[in-house]
């Protein structure tokens, strides 16, 4: 917004061109002494002064249009809900466009919502393939949540595979300490082709933990070849097949059995978010003490009241003379 400032000097030139024609015009019916007398009400300076007004108001609503901050401030909040971790898979495999656009970025449109309609649960976010990492602490911050989803590719984990053990652990250990009060849960969102490890096992100690384990499965059961990201080709297997992979429903309900959870499958439609947010309502809340960061304090309302404030004045001031004044300020 401040870039606009430079349109400033072309209103001042075009104000100085637009005076100086009006002289010259002026200037051309006669003298210039003898026209100042036939005008005794013409005032020189109020024009400037009019003008001044209107540039100073317009330099204020321009400051304010850039929304001037400062002040951020920490402060402690206590809040009423949930502790979360999602366990994204973001294996290639994820890249299937069995739906739409491929599983992966279903899922992430479909998280990104579920944190739209977040209020005061906390949020956290595991990623996973071959490997397991927390990508997102749990926290209340829901715009750092939205942001770190929105860079998630497969990419980020080299080692290819779908550890859904792994991440359930890692899920697990994010939680932190357990506090019986506060109600636990992880969504585990994956085409269920488990190749590493125990995943059921995990999922029965989470419940043993007082966590359930709810799973999205996202693909369809017949599968899909995986594309190559910038290509035309597909995966391909070491004979030279392509690969198609297939979502393995009975893995997603053996791990949310054991997990005390539920199951749903992602289409594309909004039905499998519902479902997961309809259970996670179910789920005991707890008062949550987090820290969080306050906004900036806005400054904008200053600039905005001078430049009215400005614009008041200049409504009030005639283009003619005040004789009363004009012995004292000469205008």
């Amino acid at each position: 917004m401040l870039w606009w400032l430079v349109t400033l000097p072309v209103f001042v030139v075009a104000y100085i061109v637009a005076t100086q024609r009006k002289r010259r015009q002026l200037e051309a019916f006669g003298d210039s002494e003898l026209m100042a007398q036939l005008m005794p009400d013409a005032s020189q300076s109020r024009p400037i002064v009019k003008f001044s007004l209107l540039m100073a108001a317009l330099v204020l609503l321009i400051i304010a249009a850039a929304r001037p901050q400062y002040g951020q401030q920490e402060r402690t909040v206590k809040r009423q809900g949930i502790e979360v971790m999602v366990a994204l898979d973001i294996s290639n495999s994820m890249l299937a466009e069995d739906v739409v656009p491929n599983r992966l970025d279903r899922a992430k449109q479909m998280l990104s919502k579920m944190v739209d309609n977040m209020t005061d649960d906390k949020v956290g976010l595991v990623v996973f393939a071959g490997e397991a990492f927390t990508q997102l602490p749990i926290t209340c911050d829901y715009v750092s949540a939205k942001m770190f989803l929105n860079t998630i590719t497969p990419n980020l984990i080299p080692t290819q595979g779908t550890a859904i053990g792994a991440a359930l652990q890692t899920a697990i250990t994010s939680f932190g300490a357990i506090e019986d009060e506060v109600g636990r849960a992880i969504i585990l969102i994956t085409d269920g082709e488990n190749h590493e490890d125990d995943a059921i096992a995990v999922a029965k100690k989470a419940q043993e933990m007082g966590i359930q384990v709810f799973v999205v499965g996202i693909g369809k059961p017949e599968g899909s070849p995986i594309p190559k990201p910038g290509t035309n080709d597909y995966f391909k297997d070491r004979a030279g097949q392509v690969v198609v992979s297939r979502l393995n429903e009975e893995m997603c309900q053996e791990i949310a059995a054991a997990g005390k959870g539920a199951y749903v499958r992602c289409d594309n439609t909004n039905t499998a978010m519902r479902a997961i947010e309809k259970e996670l309502e179910r789920i005991a809340t707890a008062e949550l003490e987090s820290t969080v960061y306050a906004d900036y304090n806005e400054q904008y309302q200053s600039f905005v009241l001078i430049a009215l404030l400005l614009l008041v004045i200049d409504f009030f001031i005639m283009m003619r003379k005040n004789h009363r004044l004009s012995d004292v300020f000469k205008v």
